[in-house]
């Protein structure tokens, strides 16, 4: 597959959804998976981020024929002490089930975010069922306002499909797994956050830095100034610089196993064939002091 179909693939653009929608396309499933990161600052100088839904945007307006789905608590496990990590793959298939996604039908996910990384998210979770036909709106919502295209406050009722899970364990890693990986040859792990959280100029939970050997790859690098994903040439460009090598299991993370989803979509956009993340992300590592960490802070 080259990577022009490759990415046809992974993205839906704007006009062909909308020509989707018109047609009245018995088998597409919208998704919107809209949803924030808000950070705070506390005493002691580190951040704190909450996760929330947005339910009121969704009912206040969305692209027609789109469902919503909560990402703070339909995909993930709130039992878990470990915030937003992937649910049970018997709760994820009842939540899709319900939802009107099933086996037969094609998923458009998006969201207002600058790289979509709560439409990845869904990408990710889906991929982890062994679920494939799923795609991510390139610009998602912000284009789709941009060029004045319909929203409706109408919510679609779809009758209950059927969803076959086939879990792909190995697209999930755990702590355990990571520091068994680390100094591997073989292994390429990347870091989805900022700058500013790698090289500890801020940081959130109890330590700051980055896990040893971690490579910075942040999300902002995948995208335009217009929030779509860069054209695929200039893509690879960008990871290569990053030393994402496409031989090695890149391993990918950030805060809670969300940013890193983009990072791993656009990576098989690119046809990285063997790719991983690590849901627990710093949430974990941070607080975990038997868990090693690399501090450029410290000189």
């Amino acid at each position: 597959m080259d990577l022009v179909t490759s990415r046809r693939e992974h993205l839906c653009e704007t006009d062909e959804l909308a020509d989707l929608i018109a047609a009245g396309d018995p088998k597409l499933r919208v998704v919107d998976m809209r949803g924030y990161v808000r950070t705070r600052l506390l005493e002691d100088g580190s951040q704190r981020a909450d996760y929330l839904p947005a339910h009121k945007q969704y009912a206040e307006g969305h692209i027609p024929g789109a469902i919503y789905i909560d990402w703070t608590r339909d995909i993930v496990d709130v039992t878990d002490p470990i915030p937003v990590q992937i649910a049970p793959v018997s709760q994820l298939v009842d939540v899709f089930q319900r939802a009107g996604i099933g086996d037969e039908y094609n998923i458009v996910a998006y969201d207002d975010q600058p790289v979509s990384q709560f439409a990845t998210r869904l990408w990710w979770v889906l991929r982890t069922l062994g679920f494939h036909k799923v795609r991510v709106l390139n610009g998602g919502l912000r284009k789709w306002m941009y060029e004045k295209r319909p929203i409706t406050a109408e919510v679609p009722d779809y009758p209950p499909a059927h969803l076959t899970a086939h879990p792909r364990p190995t697209l999930r890693v755990t702590a355990e797994e990571v520091v068994s990986l680390l100094g591997s040859d073989g292994i390429t792990l990347l870091d989805a956050r900022g700058a500013d959280q790698y090289y500890n100029e801020v940081h959130r939970g109890t330590r700051g830095g980055h896990i040893p050997g971690a490579r910075l790859l942040p999300r902002e690098w995948l995208i335009t100034e217009t929030g779509e994903f860069l054209p695929s040439e200039e893509l690879l460009q960008k990871v290569e610089h990053a030393g994402a090598n496409a031989a090695d299991r890149c391993v990918a993370y950030c805060n809670g196993g969300v940013a890193a989803t983009a990072v791993l979509f656009a990576l098989s956009m690119l046809q990285y064939p063997n790719l991983s993340n690590y849901d627990g992300s710093w949430n974990e590592w941070s607080e975990r002091l038997d868990l090693p960490v690399n501090d450029p802070s410290i000189r």
